[in-house]
């Protein structure tokens, strides 16, 4: 018997393209989500734009205000920073933890992460640098073998991604980011573990720092490097 990969359903793949559109800084806060213009250039009917927009209304990522109907909520600062401050705890371990655990394999896997993210990041394509930028992160909480740090990361999985898109609208910063996360793992390829995980935690606090010195406005994503 085949192994069946699920289906994703037409209001999650609505959900995935809007949450891009809004991490990536294509959707900017204050952006009106006009449920109609977004039915018609996805292609699908206004209903699964509805209940979309109602999940990212839950999560805080849209809001409903009087007289504009909903629109992109600004960044909360606040929750920002405290992702931040968990993700600066908590990766540097996932790193100490995954590095005895390298094989053959999770080296090629790792190796492939970054490059995917290079090739995304010189193909200046904004939605794919974000999800190669999830996704090399998520390999690292997966190979650390620890299902508490795992979990502990995925809890706010969507608000983690828009904190990673505001990085990597900062100017000159995409590709700092794919430099350093080269470095990071090459470390732990040698076995160099504290090396690995001092670098994570630098990696993590600049990136924070950084982004706590732009506008609340901000700008557009740097995805030329």
């Amino acid at each position: 018997m085949e192994h069946l990969q699920p289906v994703r359903s037409l209001v999650d793949r609505v959900y995935d393209s809007l949450l891009d559109a809004i991490c990536t800084g294509e959707m900017k806060p204050g952006d009106r989500l006009a449920q109609d213009e977004i039915a018609a250039r996805l292609g699908v009917s206004r209903q699964p734009v509805n209940s979309a927009i109602a999940m990212l209304k839950a999560q805080r990522f849209v809001t409903e205000r009087p007289r504009r109907g909903v629109e992109v909520a600004p960044v909360d600062r606040d929750l920002f920073q405290s992702i931040y401050q968990v993700r600066g705890a908590l990766e540097p371990l996932a790193v100490q933890l995954a590095t005895p655990r390298l094989t053959p394999g999770t080296i090629a896997r790792g190796r492939d992460a970054v490059a995917a993210g290079m090739e995304a990041m010189q193909a200046g394509d904004a939605a794919a640098v974000l999800r190669a930028d999830i996704a090399f992160h998520t390999f690292l909480y997966d190979l650390s073998g620890n299902r508490i740090l795992a979990d502990t990361m995925r809890l706010n999985w969507q608000h983690l991604r828009r904190s990673m898109g505001e990085v990597l609208r900062f100017p000159g910063m995409t590709a700092q980011v794919w430099k350093e996360h080269g470095r990071i793992f090459e470390a732990m390829v040698r076995g160099e573990a504290g090396e690995a995980a001092q670098a994570m935690r630098a990696h993590i606090l600049d990136a924070a720092q950084r982004v706590q010195l732009r506008p609340a406005d901000g700008g557009q994503a740097d995805t030329d490097g």
